[in-house]
């Protein structure tokens, strides 16, 4: 079984800094993608930075070029979001989700999905 586990959500304000994490099993590690996603309310959900697990290609949003770095540990089989200089428009429920092969930000290409997890940043 498939499994994705997002943590490390909270609330900081605006400038802080958040770590997210996203513990994975069931799939093999150098086959798949793994994207990091958000939805805020009323909007759709946008893809953030991927990852393709084994060339350790990676994407990111716009929105956080410089800011937001993805990484991966895969002894722990966990890849991380850092998140810095969070602003108020980074607010959004963030989800990880796995895909094979090739790292997009589409959300709809992606097959396997965590719960998600809050990431509040106030002004």
């Amino acid at each position: 079984e498939v499994r994705l586990a997002e943590s490390g959500g909270g609330s900081v304000q605006a400038g802080g800094s958040l770590r997210l994490s996203c513990a994975v099993s069931g799939l093999a590690w150098d086959d798949h993608a793994i994207g990091w996603f958000r939805q805020a309310p009323g909007k759709e959900r946008e893809g953030v930075s991927c990852i393709f697990m084994y060339r350790g290609a990676t994407r990111y949003a716009d929105s956080v070029k410089g800011r937001f770095t993805i990484s991966t540990n895969p002894a722990a089989h966990t890849i991380y979001l850092q998140m810095n200089d969070l602003k108020p428009e980074d607010t959004a429920v963030y989800y990880c989700a796995a895909k094979r092969p090739e790292a997009t930000l589409i959300p709809y290409e992606y097959t396997y999905w965590g719960q998600g997890t809050q990431v509040t940043v106030s002004s």
